[in-house]
């Protein structure tokens, strides 16, 4: 098949995953072309099956805001005709979803051809940014105009029908992981390095939105320090990190506390850590807790949205109620004082993971696809 993959090129999660469903079907043969602004963070080796289109937006006085969502149909009209593009799969309704269904009627009116597109949601489009009544009759009509939905849990299933009139079906895939690639033994040198007395790591991972509650991961940490000696790492940035810095600073923790920035290889730092944080406000699955499950670690999360799909209650971690900070620092004492206990919460985890393997769930999308491509490409192409 030839897709076009729509997303976010950043380390969020829609754009992670639709990065790496790229980079599964391209190894499975199938021609991937990824049209965004950027090239996407997770799109860094070489393959032969993969193409990428920059969406070039031009800037014009006129324009207070470029108008990024006209670039990008204009730029899918172009590669679906001069690839001959057989569907399309956009990643967050907004705007990529109207991109498409706009992209979709003006190849159909050059050609003669009716490309499908289907949209996955992944969270934020349809629980924060969707329901704002400036994109929500926009996000409704896109989206009941996909040839399919999926969604990445049950949780943001549930909550899209909620929030808008979706006449369609709405079908759950799972969020997935390499397991693979996160399977990997620590680096000593570098776990001495962050822990030189065998401290125990404490990792959390994100883009440091208001959401994800970075501050309550460094209360956490903080509870937990005084009962058990402990290290914690914060990967990622974004605009809470000053909040977080300050946070850190009142109380005293700054030689405890290491910033990592945006990092790539997560598989290396999930390596060397023993509890994995995620106290977000919400999360519509929990990809970088699947991510540290992979790599045999425990997740401390909220009990938000659709994490308790992925964070087992008392086997793959523990779950806690939004901004129960005390709660949480209990669990991760219990896990710490007892080491035959955290060992088993590490090997659950990763038993748990196993069923989100990538081998698993990509050959879901590519029924999906065949579904809608049949009448115009063959399955086994």
């Amino acid at each position: 098949m030839r897709i076009g993959i729509v997303c976010y090129p950043t380390f969020g999660g829609s754009g992670v995953l639709a990065t790496e469903l790229g980079k599964a079907l391209a190894n499975e043969g199938h021609a991937v072309h990824f049209i965004t602004y950027r090239q996407p963070v997770r799109l860094n080796e070489f393959n032969a099956n993969i193409f990428y289109h920059e969406v070039r937006v031009p800037e014009y006085p006129l324009f207070e805001y470029p108008p990024y969502e006209l670039a990008l149909s204009s730029t899918l009209v172009d590669v679906i005709i001069k690839y001959d593009l057989d569907l399309l799969h956009v990643h967050y309704a907004i705007p990529h979803a109207s991109a498409a269904f706009m992209a979709k009627q003006i190849v159909k009116e050059k050609t003669g051809r009716d490309v499908p597109f289907i949209t996955t949601l992944h969270g934020t489009d349809i629980t924060l940014v969707g329901k704002d009544k400036t994109y929500e009759p926009v996000v409704t009509f896109s989206i009941n105009e996909s040839d399919a939905i999926t969604a990445v849990s049950n949780n943001l299933r549930e909550e899209t029908y909620k929030y808008f009139d979706i006449k369609k079906d709405i079908q759950v895939i799972y969020n997935f992981v390499d397991i693979q690639r996160f399977d990997k033994k620590p680096i000593d040198a570098f776990k001495k390095a962050v822990a030189p007395k065998g401290e125990k790591i404490m990792v959390h991972a994100s883009n440091f939105r208001k959401v994800k509650r970075v501050c309550d991961v460094v209360r956490i940490f903080a509870a937990t320090q005084k009962e058990v000696p402990c290290k914690l790492l914060m990967v990622g940035d974004g605009p809470e990190r000053p909040v977080c810095e300050e946070t850190i600073n009142k109380l005293g923790l700054e030689n405890e506390v290491r910033f990592m920035g945006k990092q790539e290889q997560m598989e290396e730092i999930l390596a060397i850590s023993d509890l994995f944080i995620l106290p977000s406000e919400y999360e519509s699955f929990g990809l970088a807790a699947l991510e540290a499950m992979a790599a045999h670690v425990p997740v401390l999360s909220s009990n938000a949205g659709g994490l308790p799909e992925v964070n087992l209650d008392g086997e793959t971690g523990f779950l806690f109620n939004v901004g129960d900070v005390q709660h949480a620092a209990e669990k991760a004492i219990e896990l710490f004082k007892d080491d035959a206990l955290l060992n088993q919460f590490k090997e659950n985890a990763y038993q748990h993971a196993l069923t989100f393997n990538i081998n698993n769930i990509i050959p879901i999308y590519e029924k999906l696809y065949n579904k809608f491509c049949r009448g115009n490409c063959p399955e086994d192409e």
